[in-house]
C-alpha cells in the first residue's frame, strides 16, 4: 500500500458494487457479520451498506472490548480507587462506561478518586516511577491486539523492581467469543474476520468456523474497498456452497501471525478458566490473567474487592446488539434515553460500538440499512 486513497477509490468501489449485485442470488438473503467495530464504522462512514443489493445485509457483532466488558468490572475498578486508594490509569473509552449503579470512572474522579486517563501503558509506568509512594494500577483492556503493550509494561516493571505498579487485567480473546456466538445459533451466512487482531494471531485460529459451523470467514482490512472485496469473496463462497478461511488482508496478515508477540504474551499471561462477557455470558478460556511469575503485579490479588451483581439499564438492548440479534435502531432507548452525551450502554459509549456508529454516521441511513 502506497496511499490510503488506493483503498477508497470511487470508480473501483462502483465496479465492485456492480459485481456483487450481479453475483448475489436474488432468491436468497446474505447476512454477513463483521466481528470488529472498526468494520462497522467503515461500513457506515463510507456508505458501504448503501452500495449493497437489498438482500445483502451486514450484521454487527461484539465490536470492541469496551462493549463486551461486564459492568461488574467497572464497579471493581471504582472500588480499587475508593477502598484501596490506588491511582487508576486507563484509556479514555473506559472513563464513560457506566457500572452497575450507573456510576462511571469520570464520576468517581469528580467525587475524589484518583483516576487518570492515559494514552499508553508507558504513561502508567511513568506515573508509577514519578510517584513511588502511590500504588498505581493500570486498567488493561483489549483483544489480542493491545495485549503485547501490557506484557511489555509488566516485564519492564519487573526488571525495574517497580513495586508500586500493578495491572487490573481485562484482556480477552477473539476466537472463543466468536465460537460462543456461533454456538448459540446466530443467523449469519458468513463472517468478516477482524483485521488488527489477525495481524497478531494469524488466520489459523479461525479454522473451527468452517470446520465446525460450515461458514466461510474472510479476514478483511478496514478500508471501504477492503470490506467490499471481502464481501464479494464471501458471496462467492456462499454461492458455491463452500466454507473456508480466506485472507483478503494479506498485506498485513499471515497464517501464523506475529510469533514474537505471541511468545511475549505466553511469557506474561495465561488463559483464565472462565470470564464473563457482556451480552455473551461466561465463556470458558476466553480471557487472560497474569502468569504466576507476575503475581506481584496482579491488582486483583493485591487489592481484592467484592462487588454486587449488576443488571443492564431497563430497556437497554446492548447485549442483543453484541450478539448480532438486534440492530441499534431496534432499541427503544437509542437516540432518546441513550445518546453519546448520556450513554446507558457500552455500545454507545465506545467509539467503536455499533450504536455509536449508527449515531455518528447518520441515523436516517441506518434505517436504509434495515431494508
Amino acid at each position: 500500500m502506497k496511499y490510503v486513497d488506493e483503498f477508497r477509490d470511487h470508480d473501483l468501489a462502483q465496479r465492485l458494487a456492480a459485481t456483487i449485485a450481479a453475483e448475489v442470488d436474488p432468491g436468497r438473503d446474505y447476512r454477513l457479520m463483521e466481528f470488529c467495530g472498526g468494520h462497522t464504522h467503515a461500513i457506515f462512514r463510507y456508505g458501504v451498506q448503501q452500495l449493497m443489493p437489498p438482500r445483502l445485509r451486514f450484521v454487527h457483532g461484539p465490536g470492541c472490548p469496551v462493549c463486551v466488558l461486564p459492568m461488574a468490572r467497572i464497579d471493581q475498578a471504582i472500588a480499587l480507587t475508593e477502598r484501596h486508594g490506588v491511582t487508576l490509569c486507563t484509556y479514555g473509552d473506559l472513563m464513560r462506561v457506566p457500572g452497575g449503579d450507573r456510576r462511571t470512572l469520570f464520576q468517581a474522579r469528580a467525587e475524589g478518586a484518583d483516576v487518570r486517563m492515559v494514552y499508553s501503558t508507558q504513561d502508567a509506568l511513568r506515573i508509577a516511577r514519578e510517584q513511588p509512594g502511590r500504588e498505581v494500577v493500570f486498567f488493561a483492556i483489549g483483544f489480542e491486539t493491545t495485549t503485547p503493550p501490557t506484557a511489555v509494561a509488566l516485564e519492564q516493571a519487573r526488571t525495574e523492581g517497580l513495586a508500586n505498579f500493578s495491572v487490573f487485567c481485562n484482556h480477552v480473546l477473539t476466537p472463543p467469543a466468536l465460537a460462543a456466538i456461533l454456538a448459540e445459533g446466530a443467523r449469519i451466512d458468513g463472517i468478516l474476520g477482524p483485521s488488527h487482531v489477525s495481524t497478531l494471531i494469524g488466520t489459523a485460529p479461525y479454522a473451527f468456523v468452517p470446520e465446525q459451523h460450515r461458514l466461510p470467514l474472510v479476514i478483511a482490512g478496514f478500508e471501504p474497498l477492503d470490506v467490499m472485496q471481502s464481501t464479494l469473496m464471501l458471496v462467492r463462497q456462499i454461492n458455491a456452497g463452500t466454507a473456508r478461511v480466506e485472507n483478503q488482508y494479506r498485506r498485513a496478515v499471515s497464517e501464523t501471525g506475529n510469533r514474537k508477540a505471541q511468545a511475549l504474551m505466553a511469557r506474561v499471561f495465561r488463559v483464565r478458566e472462565r470470564f464473563a462477557w457482556r451480552g455473551l455470558g461466561e465463556i470458558p478460556e476466553s480471557a487472560l490473567e497474569l502468569a504466576p511469575e507476575f503475581a506481584a503485579f496482579d491488582a486483583e490479588r493485591r487489592f481484592p474487592v467484592a462487588c454486587a451483581p449488576t443488571r443492564e439499564a431497563r430497556g437497554c438492548e446492548c447485549p442483543a446488539i453484541l450478539r448480532g440479534e438486534k440492530r441499534p435502531t431496534e432499541c427503544r432507548l437509542f437516540g432518546t434515553g441513550c445518546t453519546p452525551a448520556h450513554p446507558l450502554g457500552a455500545c454507545m459509549v465506545s467509539s467503536e460500538g455499533a450504536c455509536a456508529a449508527y449515531w455518528s454516521y447518520g441515523r436516517t441511513r441506518a434505517q436504509v440499512a434495515t431494508g
